[in-house]
Parts: C-alpha cells; sequence; structure tokens
C-alpha cells in the first residue's frame, strides 16, 4: 500500500524569488555583455543586481527555510557517490530538496556567480568600462581578471547554465520527477510526514531584512568607484 502524500512547503517565498530573480540577472548580463556600448550600463546594473542577490543567499542559507538552509544540501563524496549508485536514505530525504547530485551543480553555479561578479567589480576594459573596486587592485592583477571575466569565466558560467538546465528536463522526462514548478508554486507532492519549510510572515520579513542589509552593502560598493 503507498505512503499517503500530501503537498510539503520546500522552496520558501524568498528562495524562491531569488531564484528567479538570479536568473534573470544572469540571463541579462550575458546578452548585454555580448550586446556591449551602451548596454554595458546595464551590465553593470545587472552585476549589481546579482551582487545582492549572491550576498542575501549566503545569508539566507543560514536562516531561511528548512531545505533552503546550507546544512540541508552539504553531502560528503561519500553520499554523493551512494547517490549515484542509486543508495537512497531511508528516510527517503534526498529527492525533498537539492539531492546530493543536484547540490554539487547548486555549489558550481553559486560559487562561479559570486567569482565572476567578484571579478567583475575590479573589471578594465581599457577602453570605458572600470568596476568600483578596481582601484584596490594592481593593473596587472585587473587585466588578468577582466580576461577570465570576459572571456573563460563567461564561457564556463554560459556552460554550466545549460548543464543546469538540462538537468532539470532530465529529471522531469526520464526521472519523472518535476523540479520546476516546486519552485514556482513552493510546494511538491510529498510523503506527509515529510518535513516542511517555514515560510510564515515571520520569515518572510526576516528576508526583508536580509535583503535591505545586501542592498546597503551593494550601494557601498557601488559608491567605491564614484
Amino acid at each position: 500500500m503507498s505512503e499517503t502524500t500530501a503537498p510539503v512547503r520546500v522552496w520558501d517565498l524568498p528562495t524562491r524569488l531569488f531564484h528567479w530573480t538570479l536568473a534573470l540577472s544572469v540571463v541579462g548580463s550575458i546578452v548585454t555583455a555580448k550586446i556591449g556600448g551602451n548596454a554595458m550600463l546595464w551590465h553593470f546594473r545587472l552585476g549589481y543586481l546579482a551582487l545582492g542577490l549572491l550576498v542575501f543567499r549566503i545569508l539566507w542559507g543560514f536562516v531561511g527555510g528548512r531545505w533552503s538552509r546550507f546544512g540541508s544540501f552539504v553531502h560528503g563524496p561519500a553520499r554523493v557517490w551512494a547517490y549515484v549508485r542509486g543508495q537512497r536514505r531511508p528516510d527517503g530525504l534526498d529527492e525533498v530538496g537539492h539531492s546530493p547530485l543536484g547540490a554539487l551543480s547548486v555549489w558550481a553555479l553559486l560559487g562561479l556567480l559570486s567569482f565572476q561578479v567578484a571579478t567583475g567589480l575590479v573589471a578594465d576594459d581599457e577602453i570605458a568600462n572600470v568596476g568600483p573596486l578596481n582601484r584596490y587592485v594592481s593593473g596587472d592583477v585587473a587585466l588578468l581578471l577582466t580576461g577570465w571575466h570576459k572571456e573563460l569565466g563567461e564561457s564556463v558560467l554560459i556552460a554550466l547554465l545549460v548543464l543546469h538546465v538540462a538537468a532539470v528536463l532530465f529529471y522531469r522526462w526520464v526521472r519523472r520527477n518535476d523540479l520546476l514548478t516546486p519552485m514556482i508554486t513552493g510546494d511538491k507532492s510529498l510523503p506527509a510526514h515529510t518535513p516542511a519549510s517555514a515560510d510564515g510572515w515571520r520569515q518572510r520579513l526576516g528576508a526583508v531584512i536580509l535583503a535591505a542589509a545586501a542592498a546597503a552593502l551593494v550601494i557601498w560598493v557601488v559608491r567605491q568607484g564614484a
């Protein structure tokens, strides 16, 4: 007899807003970088938005909903390898939030995006675009990081994004595990005993406070280039 399932809140509202806003900012940043010229103004603005979002996500990773906290998707090599071989946890929680394998993709994207934004803050294309923190690094370092930001970093980022989308489609059509809808609605059909993420007004108010703090940091960074 199958276990009773029910809608369980997996992704709290702040996490969902972060996810989709970051996705739009990253795609917009890539497009504006390809266009160049006057579009670079928006490239910088979207980069600042990504910076604020990443700062927020780091903070939210410690105080957010259960399945948004870093502790819920930090897995050692042994756990990841066991998951790849088909060995699931007895409590059935592997597929609730980020699976051990999916967590690797999340960490890779967060790490690369953070580094990409950081290099953009000190970049100098020697034409008209200079990051606000450029004056804090030497010319040689700025040149090196600018090259990464414009070339290899962008290529690796695009590759990771394509891989991420491909994984979502693979899970949807091959594994029959819809990862997209829960990131829109917040809920996933799971065994009724599955722990849910807190997503009430207290959590959302806390998210607003953290977002304000992240925005203040971004404003401070931007003013360094004034």
